[in-house]
């Protein structure tokens, strides 16, 4: 039997060899070219043939998993817990950062209380479970007061405790207080959140500064910009 008779009979064998082969490639996730049919090079001898090549190459399929590539550079590294130092949060940005108390001595047996509810009776007094408390360092404007702006009179005092009591809105505040302050009305010092209610007033024009108090420059300002009681009838 000659080469070219014995190439005829074995080729169909071949080829369905290499089908097979593709196909169980493709199976596992990868995609197999198939070998170049045998070909007689140009200017070889009859029984020459080119050698078959085949190339390996990732399936791209949707489904099929993504190839990893230099997981040891591009992972992050172990990270060891006990190793990892936790720092203390940065310093506020200015003095209105963090809540503080107005810079006024207070006894030693005052302690902080939470007032649920306040209701403002007039411009810089309130009352709550209970209680009734003056603003440390500012001086109310009465109910029944009225002010005058280029001879317009106006009742400046309801007008204050409105405000007061539009932006306390129920909310709680912190006071301190002595431990005897459900007996009598006191004047102490308050906050809301992280607000000093005096300040508030007083830099707003609803209650004037006390002599002693420490409120002077914001009633100052207050009166320059016409605010509260200083400005035109609200």
């Amino acid at each position: 039997m000659s080469p070219a008779e014995l190439r005829r009979l074995l080729a169909p064998a071949l080829g369905g060899l290499g089908l097979l082969t593709g196909v169980l490639l493709i199976a596992e996730g990868k995609r197999w070219l198939p070998p170049a049919p045998p070909s007689i090079a140009r200017g070889q001898g009859a029984g020459e043939q080119q050698p078959a090549s085949s190339v390996l190459l990732h399936d791209t399929r949707p489904g099929q998993p993504a190839r990893r590539i230099a997981e040891d550079r591009i992972a992050p590294p172990p990270l060891d817990p006990s190793r990892i130092e936790r720092i203390g949060p940065r310093p506020p940005l200015g003095e209105l950062g963090l809540a503080q108390w107005p810079k006024t001595p207070m006894p030693q047996d005052w302690q902080e209380a939470l007032l649920f509810r306040p209701v403002a009776t007039s411009s810089a007094v309130f009352e709550a479970m209970g209680r009734t408390i003056a603003i440390s360092g500012t001086l109310e404007i009465g109910p029944d007061q009225t002010c005058t702006f280029d001879t317009a009179a106006w009742p400046c005092g309801q007008r204050a405790r409105a405000a007061f009591n539009g932006w306390l809105r129920g909310r709680a505040l912190k006071c301190l207080l002595p431990p005897d302050a459900d007996r009598f009305a006191i004047a102490a010092p308050c906050m809301l959140g992280k607000q000093d209610v005096g300040a508030w007033l007083v830099s707003n024009g609803w209650a004037m500064a006390a002599p002693t108090g420490i409120y002077g420059k914001a009633e100052t300002v207050a009166r320059e910009a016409g605010m509260g009681i200083f400005g035109p009838p609200q």
